[in-house]
């Protein structure tokens, strides 16, 4: 968040967003009691929270082991014009992709940043060759198979 956004937001506010970003289950009642204010005055807050667009969703995150999502790569892809009608028409296309997790357009080397979960090497091998390369305007992709996972979806301080 940015340093004017945080401004509005009290240290109760800003409190709540770090619990809820570390546990989205937790009930109102335990959240009012670690924040330290009554259960109408906490639902008030969180409620203003998600209607001000501080708290986008709230939602479970999945093992990929245990769903055969195991494999994690990085693809940069490079398009072969930068015009915006070929930056929609990429970004119309990857959205129909459900294995695409992430996609970033990126300044540098790449015009956009891919992160995707598939089963396994194989996996990938078919998405490349029948839907990676086929997207529009993809003039070259390269690939980054993920060894360990270091840090993957960590909550960002507020």
């Amino acid at each position: 968040m940015d340093e004017s956004r945080n401004a509005a937001l009290s240290p109760s506010d800003l409190k709540i967003l770090r619990i809820l970003q570390a546990d989205g289950r937790i009930s109102n009642v335990d959240l009012a009691r670690k924040v330290n204010m009554s259960q109408a005055t906490c639902f008030r807050k969180t409620q203003r929270l998600f209607d001000e667009g501080y708290i986008k969703e709230v939602r479970a995150e999945l093992d990929p082991q245990k769903l055969s999502r195991a494999a994690l790569i990085f693809v940069g892809v490079v398009l072969d014009r930068s015009t915006p009608e070929s930056f929609a028409a990429f970004e119309a296309a990857i959205l129909e992709i459900p294995m695409v997790l992430d996609c970033h357009l990126v300044a540098g080397d790449f015009d956009y940043f891919l992160k995707i979960r598939v089963e396994d090497m194989a996996a990938f091998n078919r998405l490349h060759g029948n839907k990676l390369i086929a997207l529009p305007s993809v003039r070259q992709t390269r690939t980054f198979f993920v060894m360990r996972e270091v840090i993957d979806n960590a909550p960002f301080t507020v």
